[in-house]
């Protein structure tokens, strides 16, 4: 029961965490060391891999009408079978996606992890990245967005918020789509367009990710035991239903308010990490 329990708190936290921009990385570095782990390492580690799909599978269902880049035809109509704009779009996330995968095959992310993937690291990028969505969410009360649709961000502005994406990739606890929405909230992108380029560029990003660990995880020769498979089910099925309310309340919500309050709630977690490690040393 223990077992199962782990792995629905694992499962809610993913499915918050990895669409709301408060870092997934801090809170899971916290609750890893809160809660029992009743599998092994390896297993584990693979755990925490499998149920970002469920998250992921979580964007591609409620996005499914932006991202699928074909339609059935109307003859009538004379309409294409193919949506233009689903095409563009996808254009537009793999120019974002090109400055992770170069920092990927630099093998720059293991080494950033090798010095930053620490509670004081991960604490860190919760505070200060928290204090610039304050700062960010103040300057644009004066500002009027350029770019309100999801349509409207150019290619130039796709790449700029790919390169603030390895912000995330170099410090943990930044939030992957924490820094994509505040880089693309000061190039003039509206919240709403933000929110949504960023939900849809995770789809390729997360999903090469973990395809690679996967892969690492089959050439050890793993095999899981009945235990295992249930626990990696149970936490991928509940990150999948989380993410499909969090991702729908962070779009309904960002249509009447800002970011502030998660910026506010960055610092309380990242003093909260600390404090945790402090005294736990």
């Amino acid at each position: 029961m223990g077992l199962i329990i782990v792995a629905i708190v694992f499962g809610i936290i993913e499915g918050i965490t990895e669409w709301l921009p408060v870092s997934s990385t801090g809170h899971l570095i916290l609750f890893e060391e809160i809660l029992p782990q009743y599998v092994s390492k390896d297993v584990w580690d693979m755990f925490l891999v499998i149920i970002q799909l469920g998250a992921i599978l979580a964007s591609v269902i409620l996005f499914w009408n932006k991202i699928w880049p074909f339609q059935k035809p109307n003859k009538p109509l004379g309409k294409s079978i193919i949506k233009k704009e689903s095409f563009v779009l996808w254009l537009k996330v793999i120019i974002a996606t090109i400055p992770g995968v170069v920092f990927v095959l630099l093998g720059l992310d293991e080494k950033c992890d090798k010095y930053f993937y620490n509670s004081t690291g991960v604490a860190i990028a919760l505070i200060v990245f928290g204090i610039l969505f304050i700062l960010i969410e103040r300057y644009n009360k004066k500002r009027t967005p350029k770019y309100d649709g999801i349509g409207d961000i150019t290619y130039t502005i796709a790449l700029y918020i790919g390169l603030f994406q390895l912000l995330a990739a170099a410090f943990p606890g930044t939030s992957r789509s924490g820094a994509t929405i505040l880089g693309a909230l000061l190039l003039g992108v509206s919240r709403v367009a933000a929110s949504e380029f960023t939900f849809i560029l995770a789809i390729p990003a997360m999903l090469g990710a973990s395809a690679l660990k996967i892969l690492d995880f089959i050439k050890t020769g793993m095999v899981l035991g009945t235990n295992d498979i249930i626990f990696l089910s149970v936490g991928t099925i509940c990150a999948f239903i989380v993410s499909v309310i969090a991702i729908k309340f962070l779009m309904g919500y960002i249509k009447k308010h800002n970011f502030e309050v998660f910026g506010y709630y960055r610092i309380i977690i990242g003093v909260i990490v600390i404090l945790f490690f402090a005294i736990a040393k």
